[in-house]
């Protein structure tokens, strides 16, 4: 009898047999040769069954039938590829071994697990475990191929991964979706990313901005010139560094400090997938979604990248061969041959701990470019594909070299002398940043750690000057690179010339963009600056390399975040939905690092360190609590859900699916700039149910028909713009995503997985072929939302955020009406209250330290509020 080889996606399927049987016989579904028969599982064929096929009764959400938690979870093939499974089944007959050779990881080992489950099939199984498709690595990958009871331990985390996210989506979305009448989706790994990003966006609105006010001054000895910055405590008053100014310029000074310090730096760590997704996201403007994408192409279609989905940044001992050989290609290749013949192949060893460390590798290598020329890549293939290939080359080219001079400069006597400092650092030797001739001055820098530097994460790849770190404390830096020599003479006086005040302003937190946001979930949002912390970290982030990027679309989808350019912005769907989760007191279910914690007990259940028993109970007392909890909680004000209005200026056009109107009030809904919503879809079911307590079954009605009504127009042009009305989006209850067989039949489901793409309710990754939730075409840029129209009779202005509080966009023809943030009842207004008050005239509000009560705007003239307590 022949060998079944189970691939997890055709193109794979076709690579393997092109090595093990080239002469096949092409049978569309699988290829049959002498000795193998190849076939594919076209990503997940088997999900984890809805609850309705464990009782009836959970056709419709019902808060009095939760907690579901089945004794076995029931296993249900996915409508859309049950055609495949029986191929499966059927070959497998003619088969006495099954080789598994879907992806090397978590989620290809699951995939596996539910077939072999499914179709009962009792071959023996061996294990295909391989980082790239080259046919000399699938020849290798064949010739070691290990019994398949030694991935036991990781098909148990894989199982334990689907059940929990199961558990805790099903339940949690269902709880509170029936509880306050409106579609919200929950997840073990969706929820506590979307608190990250509530945190800072709370975080970006309560900091007040300050001026202060710093000292530049410009010295002179002999031909070399220089500046520094004033020492000391950054200076509130303005006159107060002007007084500087007065006392040091054009007075004669002197060295006082003068350090030179040889310093090098290392090129930054190879790869990983979210270190991809961070840089390229930082370079090329990619979502995290592209660049995944992306590299999958290059992996699977193209074949000149080893396995992307890894978490590793390091290589072991045998892949050092490969990178030799896969350098020596380079040679011949157009746009790299120069950069490969400069290389130095002795530079890339085995003792080379920034490249080769074993330790630091588990499923995966970090990704590398393969021996294979690259051709016939589109233009963003190219551009990942270069990321890939420099990163690559730079680590057999010697660390970049520097001399950093510090010079402390003195102007005046004893300890009353103004003190400046100046760091220049002098460029000796490019080294490896060769390869980067368009690098600004060295944002490298902070992957050296001087002459014992460590291989940093990368350019743009999240780094503080994205918005993580505090810049707001302490005199600032002023470090001048230059590849001209510098040095002063200690002994020697030194002129100041020139000085003057720079004015600054402290600032915010930075907005999330996708990269520093992947830059978080890696740390499970603790801000972490060591590399080395960052390693241990990686077992206990949020989610996995392979599911954050879905993660991320996974929250646009439902319409809790939308994009503004390359930030992140939250919608007031967003808010209410963190809000709603803490305040039912299941913080935990929001929590990054609780989630960090369970990412760690499964990496640990796949090492065969931890009980996947033990761990399953409980993920079911967590969601027994959620539910528990959730029945206690005040129904939530509708007015917390309200979605914005369009943005003023949005045209006609732009049109937007209709499925991507049933997964939520996602990209345009959220109000960005210039994305008109096409068409206002709502059920004829739930318009009939209308806000009673049981919308959310009655939404549930198989084969609901919708009506559409034609957006309105908007002009151009400001003034039109400020005037234009737009047609919202309702929010329709989506059928389960990726759930076998649910939309067909119309059952909702906002099981929010924990891999983030609506997936869990089924047991599969946002990977899973042809299951993914809809997407939403991407966002533009936008403008300040406008929230509503301007209640002052007779202004027909919006109304839009300030700096300080919701103006109207009619200001300038002479409109009042402002509703301050800051409104002396101790009650910070945000844009959820402010459409609340637009449209019904009050808003209810519940805070530590105002109480609750609820806020009535009094005046619609000026916007004066009054204040009516609980």
């Amino acid at each position: 009898m022949k060998t079944l080889v189970i691939a997890e996606k055709p193109d794979m399927g076709r690579n393997i047999a092109a090595v093990l049987e080239p002469k096949a016989s092409n049978k569309r579904t699988h290829l049959e040769g002498e000795r193998y028969i190849i076939t594919w599982a076209i990503g997940h064929l088997i999900g984890l069954a809805e609850p309705d096929h464990y009782d009836d009764r959970y056709k419709k959400w019902n808060l009095g039938d939760l907690p579901i938690i089945p004794d076995t979870f029931k296993l249900l093939p996915n409508v859309k590829t049950r055609d495949q499974l029986k191929v499966i089944a059927q070959v497998a007959k003619e088969c006495d071994r099954i080789v598994n050779a879907c992806d090397a990881g978590r989620e290809g080992q699951l995939i596996f697990s539910y077939i072999q489950q499914h179709l009962k099939l009792r071959q023996p199984v061996q294990r295909l475990w391989i980082s790239d498709l080259t046919a000399e690595t699938i020849r290798r990958g064949f010739a070691e191929l290990k019994d398949g009871s030694e991935y036991e331990n990781l098909t148990q985390a894989a199982r334990a991964r689907s059940e929990a996210d199961w558990l805790i989506g099903m339940n949690g979305s269902r709880a509170f979706t029936t509880r306050h009448n409106e579609l919200l989706s929950v997840g073990r790994v969706q929820t506590p990313v979307l608190a990250l990003i509530y945190d800072r966006q709370k975080q970006i609105e309560a900091f007040d901005s300050e001026k202060f006010f710093e000292v530049e001054g410009s010295f002179q000895q002999g031909d070399t010139a220089y500046r520094g910055m004033w020492q000391g405590d950054r200076f509130k008053a303005k006159d107060k560094a002007e007084a500087v100014v007065t006392r040091v310029k054009g007075k004669p000074g002197r060295i006082a400090s003068y350090e030179v310090k040889d310093t090098k730096e290392f090129p930054f760590k190879l790869y990983d997938l979210t270190l991809l997704q961070r840089e390229a996201n930082g370079k090329l403007g990619f979502s995290a979604k592209k660049t995944l994408d992306t590299a999958q192409a290059l992996y699977e279609k193209h074949k000149v990248i080893s396995y992307p989905r890894t978490n590793s940044n390091y290589v072991n001992p045998e892949n050092i061969p490969d990178m030799h050989k896969t350098l020596e290609s380079l040679k011949g290749s157009v746009d790299y041959g120069s950069f490969a013949q400069n290389a130095d192949k002795k530079l890339v060893h085995k003792n080379n701990k920034f490249v080769c460390n074993p330790a630091k590798v588990e499923d995966h290598h970090a990704i590398l470019p393969t021996f294979k020329k690259a051709s016939g890549l589109s233009p963003d293939e190219a551009k990942v594909y270069d990321l890939i290939v420099r990163r690559f080359l730079s680590h057999f080219y010697p660390a970049a070299e520097y001399k950093v001079h510090t010079v402390f400069t003195e102007v005046g006597e004893g300890e009353a002398a103004d003190r400046f400092k100046t760091t220049v650092k002098e460029l000796l030797s490019l080294g490896w940043k060769v390869l980067y001739p368009d690098q600004k001055k060295s944002a490298g820098a902070k992957g050296g750690k001087g002459k014992t530097g460590k291989a940093g994460d990368g350019e743009n790849a999240g780094s503080d000057k994205d918005g993580d770190k505090d810049e707001n404390n302490g005199p600032s830096e002023l470090e001048v690179e230059t590849d001209t020599p510098f040095s002063v003479n200690p002994q020697a006086g030194v002129l100041c010339s020139d000085a003057e005040v720079k004015e600054k302003e402290t600032q915010p937190p930075k907005a999330f963009t996708e990269g520093t946001l992947l830059k978080a979930m890696e740390s499970a949002g603790k801000s972490i600056e060591d590399d080395e912390l960052r390693d241990v970290m990686k077992d206990s982030g949020l989610g996995t390399p392979a599911t954050r990027a879905a993660t991320i679309e996974r929250l646009k989808q439902v319409g809790y975040v939308a994009m503004q350019g390359k930030r992140i912005s939250i919608t007031p769907k967003g808010r209410a939905a963190v809000e709603l989760v803490r305040g039912a007191g299941v913080e935990l279910l929001a929590s990054p690092e609780m989630t960090g914690q369970w990412e760690r007990r499964l990496n640990e259940i796949a090492r065969g360190q931890a009980s996947k028993d033990a761990f399953m109970d409980k993920v079911r007392a967590f969601a027994r609590l959620i539910v528990d909890k959730v029945r206690l909680q005040a129904r939530a004000d509708k007015a917390h859900f309200a979605k914005p209005e369009p943005a003023a200026g949005a045209g006609k056009g732009s049109r937007r699916s209709s499925a991507a109107k049933d997964v939520g009030a996602g990209g345009n809904a959220a109000g960005e700039e210039g994305a008109a919503p096409a068409r206002k879809r709502r059920s004829k079911a739930d318009a009939a149910a209308g806000s009673a307590a049981d919308t959310v079954a009655a939404a549930a009605a198989p084969a609901r028909k919708r009506r559409s009504g034609k957006a309105d127009a908007a002009g151009a042009s400001a003034s039109a713009a400020a005037q234009a009305g737009g047609t919202q989006v309702e929010l329709a209850l989506p059928a389960d995503a990726g759930a076998a067989g649910s939309r067909a039949a119309g059952r909702p489901s906002a099981a929010g997985t924990g891999t983030g793409a609506g997936a869990a309710a089924a047991g599969q990754s946002a990977a899973g072929a042809g299951t993914a939730a809809p997407q939403v075409p991407p966002s533009r840029p936008a403008m300040r939302e406008a929230l509503g129209h301007c209640p002052r009779p007779g202004c027909g202005g919006r109304i839009i955020f300030g700096s300080t509080g919701y103006g109207c966009t009619h200001f300038r023809q002479g409109c009042t009406f402002v509703l301050w943030k800051d409104n002396g009842f101790g009650v910070n207004l945000n844009d959820t209250m402010v459409t609340s008050l637009l449209r019904t005239g009050q808003t209810s509000f519940y805070s530590e330290t105002a109480g609750s009560g609820t806020l009535i705007l009094q005046d619609p003239q000026t916007g004066k509020l009054s204040l009516l307590r609980n």
